[in-house]
């Protein structure tokens, strides 16, 4: 809801050429001294920005006074109309028992036990496979997209059974929806392909199921009470795709810099985490799920989350109406003093238990296991098979994503001395 009253300031968005590991310094200060505070976003939208960790961790956990149905970015994304009607099988709009009827059969593909320990050696398979191509090419690549990219993206194809040759359709539509499409018709165009080519799989996979996610997911729904139509198996599929690649590769290439970038470049000594936290790795892999939670603590949901207000209610002592939308400033509130010890540095050693970066409550990420799993397993990899892995250009010179909710570098230069071969030690 925008109600037209006096000038509101500006939603301050990532200014990654300034802060390169954090929120604008605005948010800081907004959480110190206006922890709830209307403003205007890129979108046109007015919101309630909430900034400290327990009123986003309450907003989070509250689905019922507080509603995903405007879409996640609806504040960031032109092409987010958050008074659209929900369309069918637009689950992550969806809230209560409609939604949880979605992720009960999505959960068990790429968060349960049994799926993650049959998915680890895939996942080691393709990280070596893509170690090798980067030695066979020289001493020297870009991190983003000829590795981190290309790993999680055949890791996602190879959970669906969608060839890694057909990734341009949702490398294409990823692109247009979290940044070039300005409009509902825009988005339309760009996913359209994906859509099509993902109904094609729903019903080969009805035909003749094989063992991929697809396959159970069919075979799971038709013994339920409520089977899924093809609309809904291709929108779950297809939001798999999409949203399955790029927020954990974008993470992996931010926290591979912040973990080998000199803290005296970064301009802040001390705060960036420095090339001493690759070392710190590199000596003790025990650290590594703690590195893991503090790359999601750090990075996690750096564009912020979009909810509406259900009733008439109240956060952190301000009232809110209903109608009202609020902007959630996850990473704002996952650097919060009042929760994290010196929140500001990146340490691959802090117990970041509680952090806020993978969400909280109904709605916390459905996929965050596989992204757990996926980042373990590339750094350790990295740190054992290429350890004089440093950077190949000045912080200042690494260019960042703009107009996009997938916040971190569009390129990360890298280089090496050599690089050993799987499971050789050093």
């Amino acid at each position: 809801m925008s109600r037209p009253t006096e000038e509101l300031p500006a939603l301050p968005t990532p200014r990654l050429d300034e802060c390169p590991f954090g929120p604008a310094p605005e948010m800081t200060r907004l959480r110190e001294t206006t922890p709830v505070i209307r403003v205007k976003c890129p979108t046109g939208i007015t919101a309630w920005l909430i900034t400290r960790y327990a009123d986003v961790r309450e907003v989070l956990g509250d689905s019922e006074r507080f509603s995903s149905r405007p879409g996640q970015a609806a504040h960031v994304l032109a092409h987010m109309n958050p008074d659209r009607p929900v369309a069918e099988g637009e689950f992550t709009r969806m809230d209560g028992p409609a939604y949880q009827r979605f992720r009960h059969h999505l959960g068990p593909e790429i968060g349960m036990p049994r799926r993650l320990l049959e998915l680890r050696p895939l996942v080691r398979r393709i990280v070596d496979e893509r170690i090798d191509a980067l030695a066979a090419a020289g001493r020297s690549a870009e991190f983003y997209g000829d590795f981190a990219v290309p790993v999680t993206t055949a890791t996602i194809g190879g959970l669906l059974g969608v060839p890694y040759s057909d990734r341009g359709l949702f490398h294409d539509a990823a692109a247009a929806m979290f940044g070039s499409a300005t409009s509902e018709k825009g988005i339309r165009a760009s996913t359209e392909p994906l859509f099509r080519y993902v109904h094609g799989l729903v019903q080969e996979r009805r035909k003749n199921p094989g063992d991929d996610a697809i396959s159970r997911m069919i075979g799971r729904s038709a013994a339920s009470a409520e089977p899924f139509s093809d609309t809904e198996l291709v929108m779950m599929s297809a939001g798999l795709l999409i949203s399955g690649f790029d927020t954990t590769a974008t993470t992996l290439t931010h926290g591979l810099l912040a973990l080998l970038v000199d803290s005296e470049e970064s301009g802040e000594p001390g705060k960036s985490g420095g090339s001493r936290e690759w070392e710190r790795l590199r000596a003790d892999p025990s650290l590594l799920p703690a590195a893991v939670e503090e790359f999601a603590r750090y990075f996690g949901g750096a564009a912020g989350l979009t909810r509406e207000v259900t009733e008439d209610t109240e956060i952190g002592g301000q009232p809110l109406a209903k109608g009202d939308y609020v902007v959630l400033a996850v990473q704002t509130a996952d650097r919060d003093p009042a929760v994290f010890e010196d929140p500001e540095r990146l340490d691959v050693g802090r117990r970041a238990e509680g952090h806020l970066g993978f969400g909280y409550g109904p709605h916390q990420c459905v996929g965050q296991q596989t992204a757990r799993l996926e980042m373990s397993v590339v750094l350790e990899t990295l740190t054992r098979r290429i350890p004089s892995l440093r950077l190949a250009a000045d912080l200042a010179d690494i260019p960042f994503k703009t107009g996009t909710p997938v916040v971190g570098p569009a390129a990360l230069p890298v280089e090496w001395d050599a690089v050993l071969p799987a499971g050789e030690d050093e």
